[in-house]
């Protein structure tokens, strides 16, 4: 199929990025951040703020995200707003040339930041259309690439993004994790004091294992009065259970939650044997539910922004039942409702296309959701989950 670069459009003069699709098909725009090329699946992502939480969220690791707002980059970069440090977004596509950043907050430029931090950006693309692109035909595999000067081997380009695998059946998590045990204290940001830290009294210890975790998703455990130990991907129930936890936590994350699952999902089991209390989010969520006897799927093209509805259903809820969260989202695969056995109940619902956003399993102290309740950037409507889990905990 490499023969099918011949066909694509001339390369315009001025040119000095390129977005290649496994198919052949080739968009030409104006590079920014680092140079060189990347292959990864290609999103789209619907909000119109915080653009670099997005960027280092470890959950879009292996992707080109195309921001379907068109003014990126306009409040520029800072060091707070780092959700992780491990690989995360290969690039962006945004509509609008970069302009110079405009905010009280800024530390330095958004293309700067990408040039720093390995990533790859074109902009000039018509966002508008790759979104509908993705939206018909699904996400697509891509390779982005950037050269001040302009020269690319496009046949080779094509040749590497469809030599790629692609996300299914692909374990990121791994990569993502940390690689060793830590103490978390760091609480939630507030304008005007940064950071703050936890207080030093007696908490509710919550384990978290990391398999590409957002580090806000942290802050915000200790915001609800916990203490909190992070472990790797890979850590063992017994290697869990020997820090004596009052519940753990199951982090989001990249990739296939069926790849990560072949490693983490008998480490759940083992814990929800012994009715350790348990809170997932999105890939955690999804593993929480493999584990249960469930099955995920690979979505036609994901949810990612920070405006979607999600309805609370099932028998958990009382008086809130059919109560709708505004929620953040990002994510590629889901687990399928209509697999979830007896004893696991479907607690939330996507009002975009009836796909399932959470589970509680009768009889025991574990629920999962498939969004973002840490809500950084965007809605926050959802911050009682950890109020939940935590307070649960005693």
């Amino acid at each position: 199929m490499a023969d099918a670069a011949t066909t694509h459009a001339p390369q315009p003069k001025g040119a000095t990025a390129a977005l290649v699709f496994a198919d052949g098909h080739v968009a030409w725009g104006r590079g920014f951040g680092a140079t060189g090329h990347a292959v990864g699946e290609m999103c789209f992502n619907t909000a119109m703020t915080g653009y670099q939480e997005v960027m280092t969220d470890p959950s879009y690791a292996a992707q080109v995200v195309c921001f379907t707002f068109p003014h990126i980059g306009n409040v520029g970069s800072n060091a707070e707003d780092v959700e992780g440090a491990v690989d995360s977004a290969v690039g962006c596509v945004v509509r609008e040339d970069v302009t110079d950043p405009s905010n009280f907050r800024s530390m330095g430029d958004f293309p700067a930041w990408m040039r720093e931090n390995g990533k790859i950006g074109i902009a000039g693309l018509d966002t508008r259309a790759l979104t509908r692109r993705i939206r018909v035909q699904g996400a697509p595999n891509v390779a982005i690439a950037h050269d001040p000067d302009g020269n690319f081997d496009i046949p080779a380009l094509l040749a590497r993004v469809q030599g790629w695998q692609g996300l299914e059946g692909l374990d990121l998590a791994g990569p993502a994790s940390r690689e060793v045990q830590e103490s978390w204290t760091g609480d939630v940001w507030e304008l005007g004091t940064g950071y703050g830290a936890a207080a030093d009294e007696a908490r509710p210890h919550v384990v978290a294992m990391d398999f590409g975790a957002k580090d806000n998703i942290f802050r915000n455990l200790v915001r609800a009065g916990a203490r909190v130990t992070v472990v790797p991907a890979r850590a063992t129930a017994d290697e869990i259970m020997a820090l004596e936890p009052d519940g753990v936590f199951l982090s989001n994350g990249p990739g296939d939650p069926a790849a990560t699952g072949e490693y983490a999902v008998p480490v759940i089991r083992a814990l929800l044997d012994r009715d350790v209390p348990i809170f997932g989010i999105c890939l955690g969520h999804q593993m929480l539910a493999l584990a249960a006897g469930a099955k995920t799927t690979k979505m036609h093209q994901g949810h990612r922004g920070a405006n979607h509805p999600v309805q609370r259903v099932g028998e958990t809820w009382g008086d809130t039942q059919g109560l709708v969260e505004i929620t953040s989202m990002n994510h590629g695969f889901a687990v399928d409702g209509d697999t979830l056995p007896d004893g696991v109940v479907e607690t939330h619902r996507s009002l975009f296309d009836g796909t399932n956003c959470g589970i509680s399993i009768r009889g025991k102290k574990a629920f999962g959701v498939q969004y973002h309740p840490e809500a950084s950037p965007g809605p926050q409507d959802s911050f009682y989950l950890f109020e939940r889990f935590v307070g649960e905990l005693g």
